[in-house]
């Protein structure tokens, strides 16, 4: 037997194995069409200041409206604010798509016709409406805007328009102070570049101190940053051109500048780092007025500081508050947490886990409160009150997560979740009470209402009616399963086999991979899309699986990192070697083996059919990377360092220089919009087998981005996909 079954079998998704000739086979339709396996769950909700109630966006036929409930009973308290009320006070509708109040709550701004720049960044045209005086400003600036934000403690409303930032005082005839400097393709205050918005996920550069006189904000000089351009074919006569800067692997960043705006003095004061540095990923307000934290990296993202920024007498203090140095790199996150001591929250993997420590005021360890052969994933919060850290662990195994409380001491920890499978927490303010989202791959998301030591109140969504759905399918189940592979590595794996399933057949296998840095593929978790087209190709007779291999997440910094300046090399040699594990099987035919995968998976599914061509007979890569000299140089040198640097690691893995291997069917999809992954990675591709004299199948979808969705798009794809698998595997 080529594996064994480390963690307990779970027999998952949905009923019971054997054919029913009652039940229905999943279509595609059934999934891209019809969505007939979608989960609900509780979005888009906001805790309130008391920690008691929680606000929801809501829409109806007479218009959207920002409805108050209460976490107990979850009962409606009041309608706060709607299109209605708004109308009947100033005879004006207004259609808002987001919210956000002001520190007192008795304000809130409103944004109204928003349209997406980049994956997190958006403009829109923004109102202020006053809870009590049912009155309504707007921002007064030329065109939409992005970001607003309502201060802390004023009447005032921050903003960025024409790549500047501005304030309006709401209070003085609506005057408005504008400040940093701001010029289209060359210099950008308050917001953050294509590359920080993509890798270091976050688009607002700017905050507001606690008390409101200052606003810290980033300035960049994209200036000699080179530019990218996209044809958008539209429906005109012409297509335009998307143009943006985008710094590829070893090429120009932005220089970026941290500034403090003085909103009483109208004083801008540069933050003078006295090191050099390449990003700042991070800047944060301790629980101080006049203090703020500045996170640097060097460009090898190895080496991470915190600076603390102090405004004194009209001039800036500026010292080392926190250095940390890694072998590979640091992944960067919003776990930083100041206590009313001056001491401070912070997670670090320098143990080889990813754990959390309490520090002190000059960043000393003054405890490692988690610890252990596992990861701490994620990082809620800290209650004053009751003196407890709250957390997501994959303690009891990998594929899993908990959540967890426990004392600042590192003592009295106390498992908060009960249910195995996938459990992730939303606290209320002040960490009162958290909505426990949990699945698993046999359960589609089910959500409860708990009080912080765990206790359960309510059920908030059980998904019932799709539970009694998926009876009336005939689904398999998901094998999970440790797989010891050819070449040495124990891996997580999952398997999904047909629904008639006989051993004494031999069938097709399909293998799924993402495989990047930090990724998992295994988890015990639903969803509501692959797993089923999976089910779907499970019922035309192919095995499906998924393996974990090296590099991906939540099994310590060694694991993930071993993959360090040679992304690629190991991960498609586990997976080679799982193909080859698998092909083994009594009922597993080892000649009809295919891969596939998207973004990462792509890459990694393209370097399957040419360094693994004697493995795989065929290949889907959806949105590939096809050399990582043409992705953005963030993401890509923090596993890779630049090309000039490491040119043999850039070029040894990339599928473009094997593609004189290809012996078996090699589908290729891209959508020309895709901002993140350029079609241009697929273009050099194309070039290289056509020069190589190797056919392969193409297919370009106009105007998609890296999602390659809307209308029937997915629909489409699926379907293109599907007949794929089946005329060449």
């Amino acid at each position: 037997m080529f594996y064994k079954y480390r963690i307990s079998l779970l027999l998952v998704v949905f009923g019971f194995l054997g054919a029913n000739a009652q039940k229905k086979t999943v279509t595609v339709e059934d999934i891209w069409q019809r969505y007939a396996f979608y989960a609900r769950s509780t979005a888009g909700l906001n805790s309130m200041n008391d920690g008691e109630h929680f606000t929801i966006l809501q829409a109806s036929k007479t218009g959207p409206s920002i409805e108050k409930f209460s976490y107990a009973t979850g009962k409606q308290v009041e309608t706060l604010v709607s299109a209605v009320k708004i109308k009947e006070a100033i005879g004006k509708s207004i259609d808002f798509d987001d919210y956000q109040f002001n520190a007192s709550e008795d304000k809130v701004l409103l944004a109204t016709e928003t349209e997406s720049i980049y994956r997190h960044s958006s403009r829109s045209y923004y109102y202020v409406y006053d809870l009590k005086t049912q009155e309504l400003d707007s921002i007064k600036a030329d065109g939409k805007q992005q970001l607003a934000d309502l201060s802390p403690t004023e009447n005032k409303v921050a903003f960025v328009a024409g790549n500047r930032m501005h304030i309006q005082d709401l209070d003085n005839n609506n005057e408005i102070v504008s400040f940093g400097q701001g010029q289209e393709d060359a210099l950008i205050a308050g917001a953050v570049d294509w590359v920080y918005e993509e890798e270091f996920s976050f688009h607002k550069g700017f905050e507001w101190s606690p008390k409101g006189r200052y606003i810290a904000y980033y300035q960049f000089d994209e200036s000699a940053v080179p530019t990218f351009s996209m044809d958008v074919y539209g429906q005109g006569l012409y297509p335009s051109q998307d143009v943006f800067k985008y710094p590829k692997a070893g090429e120009v960043n932005s220089k970026v500048s941290i500034h403090i705006y003085d909103s009483k003095t109208n004083k801008d004061y540069r933050v003078e780092i006295p090191q050099a540095y390449e990003y700042i990923p991070r800047i944060k307000w301790t629980e101080e007025e006049d203090e703020l934290v500045v996170f640097t990296l060097n460009r090898h993202q190895n080496e991470l500081v915190l600076w603390e920024v102090e405004v004194e007498d009209e001039e800036l203090e500026v010292e080392e508050l926190y250095r940390e140095r890694a072998e590979a790199y640091l992944e960067i996150n919003d776990n930083l947490r100041f206590l009313d001591n001056g001491d401070f929250i912070w997670t670090s993997e320098k143990d080889g886990y990813h754990h959390i420590y309490l520090m002190d005021e000059d960043g000393k360890v003054k405890k490692q409160i988690t610890k252990g052969p596992w990861e701490v994933t994620e990082f809620y919060g800290y209650s004053a009150e009751s003196g407890y850290l709250y957390y997501q662990a994959a303690e009891d195994n990998s594929i899993q997560r908990d959540i967890y409380r426990i004392k600042l001491n590192g003592k009295n920890k106390q498992k908060l979740s009960s249910q195995k499978g996938w459990n992730d927490a939303n606290f209320s303010k002040g960490m009162k009470y958290f909505i426990n989202t949990y699945s698993s791959a046999a359960r589609p998301t089910y959500e409860t209402l708990h009080q912080a030591d765990g206790k359960e109140l309510r059920v908030i969504t059980d998904n019932a009616s799709l539970v009694e759905r998926l009876e009336s399918y005939d689904l398999s189940s998901k094998e999970f399963m440790v797989l010891d592979t050819e070449n040495g590595q124990s891996l997580n794996a999952w398997m999904i086999k047909p629904q008639n399933f006989d051993t004494t057949k031999k069938y097709p296998l399909l293998m799924f991979v993402y495989g990047g840095p930090g990724s998992q593929t295994v988890q015990d978790k639903y969803d509501s899309f692959n797993s089923f087209w999976y089910q779907s190709l499970a019922a035309q007779g192919y095995i499906v699986v998924s393996v974990d291999n090296r590099g991906t997440g939540a099994k310590g910094r060694d694991f993930r990192t071993v993959t360090y300046q040679e992304l690629g090399k190991y991960e498609i040699e586990d997976q080679i070697s799982a193909a080859k594990t698998f092909g083994q099987l009594d009922y597993i035919d080892g000649s009809r083996i295919g891969i596939w995968g998207w973004s990462y998976g792509g890459y990694m599914s393209s370097l399957g059919i040419t360094k693994g061509a004697d493995v795989f007979k065929a290949a889907i890569a959806v949105a590939p990377v096809t050399n990582w000299r043409f992705y953005d140089n963030i993401y890509t040198e923090r596993y890779m360092r630049t090309p000039q640097e490491n040119a043999s690691g850039y070029d040894e893995n990339s599928p473009i220089n094997h593609v004189d291997k290809l012996k078996g069917s090699y589908f290729l999809v891209h959508g020309t919009a895709d901002d993140n992954v350029h079609v241009q990675n697929t273009m050099r591709m194309v070039e290289s087998l056509v020069q190589s004299n190797k056919q392969f199948d193409l297919f370009i979808y106009p105007d998609k981005n890296h999602g390659i969705f809307g209308g029937n798009t997915r629909y489409h794809l699926y379907t293109k996909m599907t007949d794929f698998l089946l005329k060449n595997l």
